[in-house]
């Protein structure tokens, strides 16, 4: 990337300071937590909403970075990670279900995202889709399998408004919510959340390799009483489990070249 400054501003990192390989929760407050997953997990700094951790797998030098809520934020974490030569990432999170079959604790392994936010307008027309790659979904899947983890692959509402989504009816602009919600579900969308839109549309730009395992924390849709399931530690495991495996194909790959 040209005009890139040497220490990228938001994330107040530089090249060196993490490897390919990026985890990307939202929350500040999970890093730590992710990071345990890590060998020789080390926290290297903290600026705004993006903190930043790193540890080895098999060896090899990964990071964990908070982006904050939304794509707005997360849009410029990405940016500045490929700056400084990473190149692939997987988003790991909390979302909410959108079919009544899905159940609270089982995974949302994203295969793409509804572009339901007004970040990715500013790099790609609306018609084109945010996709994850296949490898980093295969990797997911197989991790999921080995952790026996409950899992369902498909599309996320990537939004902008939590209380939109949450409380429409008290929005003027009701109706159109509503229909919107409507027609995600009908088109067979699996989990709503916040940053995965942002993530897929800068790796087809950037040519880098992303993708997303979301934890369903609880589910409107579901018949019956609320149920809202917080452990984090499938939704961790399966990614943490999915970097081993990229890396042990990529190692692989290197090899054969």
């Amino acid at each position: 990337m040209k005009d890139m400054p040497e220490v990228m501003h938001h994330i107040n990192l530089r090249k060196g300071d993490v490897g390919r390989y990026v985890l990307l929760p939202g929350d500040p407050g999970r890093c730590e937590k992710i990071a345990q997953y890590f060998d020789n997990p080390q926290f290297v700094t903290q600026k705004r909403e993006c903190v930043t951790y790193t540890g080895t797998l098999l060896g090899e030098k990964v990071a964990v970075v908070s982006t904050g809520i939304g794509c707005p934020s997360t849009a410029i974490a990405v940016e500045e990670l490929v700056a400084i030569g990473a190149d692939t990432f997987i988003r790991v999170g909390t979302s909410g279900g959108m079919q009544p079959e899905l159940i609270p604790g089982e995974l949302a392994i994203l295969t793409g995202a509804i572009r339901d936010e007004g970040t990715t307008l500013h790099y790609l027309p609306v018609e084109f889709p945010a996709v994850a790659d296949t490898e980093v979904v295969t990797a997911l899947r197989e991790a999921a399998i080995q952790n026996q983890c409950g899992y369902h692959l498909g599309v996320s509402q990537s939004k902008d408004s939590f209380y939109g989504q949450h409380q429409p009816e008290r929005m003027p602009v009701a109706s159109h919510l509503l229909e919107r919600w409507k027609a995600w579900k009908m088109g067979g969308a699996v989990c709503s959340e916040m940053e995965a839109a942002a993530i897929f549309i800068l790796g087809s730009i950037y040519r880098v390799r992303t993708g997303g395992v979301m934890l369903i924390m609880a589910n409107q849709e579901a018949p019956g009483p609320r149920v809202v399931y917080d452990d984090l530690h499938g939704t961790i495991s399966t990614a943490v489990g999915a970097l081993k495996i990229l890396i042990e194909r990529d190692r692989k790959a290197a090899q054969a070249a």
